[in-house]
């Protein structure tokens, strides 16, 4: 059987966020496969040098990155059997999945699009546009059953296909004495209510001096989230700003407990390495992350935006040697489900029954026409 050919529609890693590193995952993983030929085509594009100092101008940078974006579309996805389009919500959903759904339908190649946004409730009760063109995609897959049970709220199928987590790079390690070293690898957006844990943390440190929190990330919350640590007169808090994703398992293996208070949120990709690298982890009951982590099974939940709670567990887990153990097994045990080896059939199967899907159907344009 011939490899199937893959455009994968996605972020590259010049944008920090989980999108790109899951692109990035997948198509690392399919490297060297028998089966799957696959190529990221991106949707910020580095522009001709000539315009690159548009990148510094707001909105000058996005209507130079759609002008460089589109050739580069109609391009990459006219040499592919199937475009598998990463999606986020509101304006991206705009400017990045909905052009190449539309080049690849004009194309008449099968689209998969591999929706990830745990906006997704308000984005698609808001948006007929995003609720149109989901529901006539060749095949919907999201990472996580929040948001099958969404798109089926709207009437629109999905299938779930996990999050990867490479468990390899992501080395597993129960700490004994635990530390009250935290971590916190979300971005400087509203979203991700990073002042919360900065709250949480005021607390810990009122039981835990000694206690220390590294914040990776960047956003466009830098500035506040560093006058609210000063505010609470805070100590040991770093701010790394942005980690390359080859370098952020070492912050794991150099921290004891994971932490993070998302007020929005699917299945964050941070929960997965703190499991597959042995952190506790404390998070917000956020959107899909109760489908990830059970409480009192995999981690401790709190309330959307409660950081007494949230310091109320951290402090659990450092006067609980045996609590704290038992949920980083927990959490070690649940990443077989996440793992490449576990999903690559099922992105496969997807890929060849889209592109079977379209060899039956008439198609007026593209590689598939029938006469």
């Amino acid at each position: 059987m011939p490899k199937v050919q893959v455009a994968v529609v996605a972020p590259s890693l010049a944008i920090l966020g989980g999108q790109a590193v899951q692109a990035h995952r997948l198509l690392d993983a399919w490297r060297g496969s028998a089966d799957v030929d696959a190529w990221l085509v991106p949707v910020n594009p580095v522009p001709p040098a000539g315009l690159r100092f548009t990148r510094r101008i707001k909105y000058l940078r996005t209507i130079v990155n759609e002008l460089t974006y589109l050739p580069l579309l109609v391009r990459e996805l006219a040499r592919a059997d199937v475009v598998h389009v990463f999606s986020a919500s509101y304006s991206s959903f705009l400017l990045a999945p909905l052009p190449a759904i539309l080049v690849a339908r004009a194309l008449g190649r099968p689209i998969v699009l591999n929706y990830r946004s745990g906006e997704a409730p308000d984005h698609l009760k808001h948006s007929a546009v995003a609720r149109g063109v989901i529901a006539r995609v060749d095949r919907n897959v999201v990472p996580s059953r929040f948001l099958r049970d969404v798109f089926a709220s709207f009437g629109i199928d999905a299938t779930i296909i996990p999050n990867i987590v490479d468990v390899d790079r992501f080395r597993f390690r129960l700490r004994d004495p635990l530390r009250p070293r935290l971590l916190s690898t979300r971005n400087f957006e509203d979203l991700y209510n990073v002042g919360c844990t900065l709250r949480a943390f005021r607390l810990i440190q009122q039981s835990r001096p000694d206690a220390s929190l590294t914040l990776v990330g960047a956003g466009q919350g830098d500035t506040e989230l560093r006058r609210l640590a000063r505010e609470l007169d805070l100590q040991h808090v770093t701010f790394t700003g942005r980690v390359d994703p080859a370098e952020i398992a070492d912050l794991y293996a150099s921290h004891d407990i994971y932490i993070q208070s998302p007020n929005i949120d699917n299945m964050p990709t941070s929960v997965l390495e703190a499991y597959a690298s042995g952190l506790p982890v404390v998070s917000t009951d956020a959107g899909g992350v109760p489908a990830i982590l059970t409480h009192g099974i995999h981690g401790l939940l709190a309330p959307v935006d409660d950081h007494r709670r949230l310091a109320s567990h951290v402090l659990a887990l450092l006067g609980d040697a045996a609590l704290a153990r038992r949920l980083a097994v927990g959490g070690r045990d649940a990443c077989g489900s996440y793992t490449w080896s576990s999903v690559r059939d099922a992105w496969l199967r997807v890929y060849r029954s889209v592109l079977a899907d379209a060899a039956r159907a008439p198609i007026v344009l593209g590689r598939h026409a029938r006469p």
